[in-house]
């Protein structure tokens, strides 16, 4: 074999392998250096306000950018968290004694109910014993309760720890991050006006998805604890923090803290006051999903508010969480590339006559 060949090929080798280790490496840090470089990007202006006010201090204004965003949004995510985890057990022990009691007094629990007794009498003309189902039902619900209580305890420890990785990724993201992006662009870039631009729109999207993301959910939990603290829920204000943790998860949202918050309610007898929980939630806390996450979003960049939606959704089920902002923000480059492409907008404003 010609020599030339063989090391061309050893080189070959060589780089794939080391292409591979690389992205092997890259893995368990792939989750934190994304949270990372949202969460730069979305405060990129306040790090350059606080720049210019420290010239040439490129190591302190990263770390002060560091620590506002560890006491502003990590220590408050954390806290929550710890509490949850600490109460999961007392909660998971109140769920499986309501779980117990409606096992073995199935009909008596449902008879509870408002026109539950009506409901079950119609059914047995049918020959349906709705309230034999209503109990198997409850006896399969304590292995899911478990199941939900770890599997939710794993995954907010899991959050945590992305989270602290995150920050520590954060910290060179402020002090090299536009250095290395300005290189890139000069080295690799065939057209960097253009490249400018990407980026540029890249920044503009995630900042504006990132804060209508946190304002949403914010509105939403802030909402629903209105609605638990006049409906009587123990701790509202824990309660609302956990329903603007949930409204960042996908299909459910806030949906999986305050239907059973309004269950359990109905339970203890207070049927009206569960009835109007779950309208104030469907209506009010829904409507901040459905309305404020597209306007907030839409109100600090050019891309159509379908575009939001449509990225938001295909990201969740991509992505889960992430998704939510990495979606839109996909979107909107593909929005700016067909703009591009097509001609049907410039790049930039006209000049002014």
């Amino acid at each position: 074999m010609d020599k030339k060949i063989y090391l061309s090929i050893m080189a070959a080798i060589a780089t794939a392998a080391a292409v591979w280790l690389f992205a092997l490496l890259a893995v368990p840090i792939a989750k934190p250096l994304a949270w990372a470089l949202i969460i730069g990007i979305a405060t990129l202006p306040h790090h350059d306000r606080l720049t210019g006010k420290f010239p040439g201090h490129p190591d302190r204004t990263a770390g002060m950018m560091v620590l506002a965003i560890t006491v502003c949004f990590i220590l408050p995510v954390a806290a929550v968290i710890i509490t949850v985890v600490q109460n999961a057990a007392e909660w998971y022990a109140e769920g499986e004694r309501l779980v117990l009691a409606f096992t073995t007094t199935g009909a008596g629990t449902l008879s509870r109910f408002p026109f539950a007794g009506e409901i079950i009498s119609m059914g047995e003309r049918f020959g349906i014993n709705l309230s034999a189902i209503g109990a198997k039902l409850a006896g399969g619900a304590s292995g899911y309760l478990l199941d939900l209580a770890t599997n939710t305890a794993i995954n907010l420890w899991d959050l945590l720890f992305t989270l602290a990785v995150a920050l520590f990724i954060l910290f060179f993201i402020y002090r090299d991050g536009e250095k290395i992006v300005s290189v890139a662009i000069a080295r690799f870039a065939p057209n960097q006006e253009k490249a400018h631009h990407y980026y540029s729109e890249i920044c503009a999207t995630t900042t504006a998805v990132t804060v209508g993301t946190i304002l949403t959910c914010l509105v939403q939990g802030a909402t629903a604890g209105i609605g638990y603290f006049f409906a009587g829920v123990p701790a509202p204000v824990l309660c609302g923090a956990l329903t603007a943790l949930a409204a960042i998860l996908p299909v459910v949202g806030t949906a999986i803290i305050w239907v059973p918050l309004a269950a359990l309610i109905a339970i203890n007898g207070a049927y009206l006051k569960a009835i109007l929980l779950a309208i104030w939630c469907v209506f009010f806390v829904g409507l901040a999903d459905n309305a404020i996450r597209p306007l907030a979003i839409g109100a600090k960049s050019n891309i159509p508010t379908t575009a939001i939606v449509l990225g938001a959704i295909g990201g969740v089920f991509a992505l889960g969480i992430l998704g939510l902002i990495l979606g839109p923000v996909l979107f909107a480059i593909l929005a700016t590339v067909w703009r591009d492409i097509t001609g049907t907008e410039p790049l930039t404003e006209p000049a002014q006559k």
